[in-house]
């Protein structure tokens, strides 16, 4: 009896290390990485660092950009100061109030993640691995000291995977205007969807007021937006910054649309990223056609 009681609390702990090394997905990781995704790709051709390696990290280290000490110093991956001349924050961590590194935006908190492990010679021998070895580096991270945690490396592999981070290790192009927002300071949040980026308008926006902020033509943004350049925008709106897509994503294939109370076929095109001609002809309907509450309509 003895013995079977020792075995049951045996396989209860090693159940419970299970789960705490497990991950299950959310969203707001998700948004995470449409957010970051390219930057951490910029990064990893410059520095060699794999891109799954430093978005795992970011989103772990930041709690997806909501943790104190990403919010008050914009710093994603806990680096603390350690002969730091720059703008510092305090933050209880294994001892209280400890003294960690702060940035001025979120791009400079990736740089520094680069050259704090570039310039290292404790990290040195991370960067003999290839760059599609996120689970040599992971491992690696952990017993090079970058983090106390038993578990870290686990954690790392397991939000690699579940997320299928390793696709961007494999390189290929990122998109520079993203990158150049962040690098910018990201004046007002950028959101990524169906292949696109959008902001949202705030009080008195107009498309000059946004072109210039992004560093777009006004002229462009409105044609983007299928807008008259001179067009008022209310707060709330959807401005997207590149030309909108003929579809939505994928995963609404088989999930119309159902028109409610004060939208337009203009609204949900915008909505979904989607160009207005491309909505009216998926519909087989006339450019005249009043639509009604209730009606649902294919968006890809």
């Amino acid at each position: 009896m003895k013995r079977s009681f020792f075995s049951f609390f045996l396989l209860w702990g090693v159940l419970l290390e299970a789960l705490s090394q497990s991950a299950a997905w959310n969203k707001t990781y998700q948004d995470y990485f449409d957010l970051y995704d390219d930057v951490a790709i910029e990064q990893m051709q410059k520095y060699g660092i794999p891109a799954s390696i430093t978005l795992a990290q970011g989103v772990l280290e930041s709690g997806a950009g909501k943790s104190e000490l990403a919010r008050k110093g914009n710093n994603h991956f806990g680096i603390k100061c350690n002969g730091w001349t720059g703008r510092k924050t305090y933050h209880d961590d294994d001892e209280l109030q400890e003294c960690f590194r702060a940035y001025d935006n979120a791009y400079q908190s990736y740089v520094d993640h680069s050259l704090f492990l570039k310039n290292s010679p404790r990290y040195a021998r991370l960067f003999e691995l290839k760059r599609s070895d996120y689970k040599g580096w992971a491992k690696g991270l952990k017993a090079c000291g970058y983090a106390t945690s038993p578990t870290y490396a686990q954690r790392l592999i397991n939000i690699i995977e579940l997320y299928e981070l390793y696709k961007y290790d494999k390189g290929g192009k990122f998109d520079k205007f993203q990158v150049q927002q962040l690098e910018l300071g990201d004046l007002r949040h950028v959101y990524a969807f169906n292949d696109n980026y959008y902001v949202v308008a705030r009080r008195g926006d107009s498309f000059r007021s946004i072109a210039n902020e992004v560093g777009i033509s006004y002229r462009r943004l409105a044609s983007f937006n299928e807008r008259d350049k001179d067009d008022s925008l209310e707060q709330g709106e959807i401005v997207w910054l590149k030309k909108k897509r003929r579809k939505a994503p994928k995963e609404f294939k088989n999930r119309p649309h159902q028109v409610v109370i004060g939208e337009s076929m203009y609204s949900i095109a915008q909505k979904y990223g989607i160009r207005l001609k491309n909505l009216y002809k998926m519909n087989d309907l006339p450019p005249e056609y009043m639509i009604q509450v209730g009606d649902r309509l294919r968006i890809r």
